[in-house]
């Protein structure tokens, strides 16, 4: 079955509405110490854990401190965002394969 370029658009952009929350970057869990001098936990060398999540804002790179509760959240719009990118690399396929055929079809159409 070949598509049209249209067509490849219409199918993206209603794949993309598909994905929100969406972000880019990764999440990890972090042990810091904190500010407390006699903290029995930093005393063991254990830290304190807390999720930040990594990315680039304006080609800066970013890490953003994000509270528990909100971790899913924020996985689901991580993995959203990859979606996203496999989305692009897939719609650049379709796209240029339907441009071929478009072009294919307009050459034998002048013959």
């Amino acid at each position: 079955m070949s598509e049209t370029p249209e067509q490849v658009k219409e199918w993206f952009q209603t794949a993309v509405l598909k994905l929100w929350p969406i972000a880019t970057g990764s999440l990890s869990l972090r042990r810091s110490p904190c500010i407390r001098p006699n903290c029995p936990i930093c005393r063991r060398g254990e830290g304190h854990a807390s999720y930040a999540l990594y990315g680039r804002r304006k080609g800066k790179r970013l890490c953003l401190y994000i509270p528990d509760e909100l971790v899913p959240e924020v996985e689901k719009a991580i993995a959203n965002g990859r979606r996203l990118h496999d989305l692009i690399n897939e719609a650049g396929v379709r796209y240029s394969d339907a441009l071929k055929v478009q072009r294919t079809k307009a050459i034998k159409a002048r013959r």
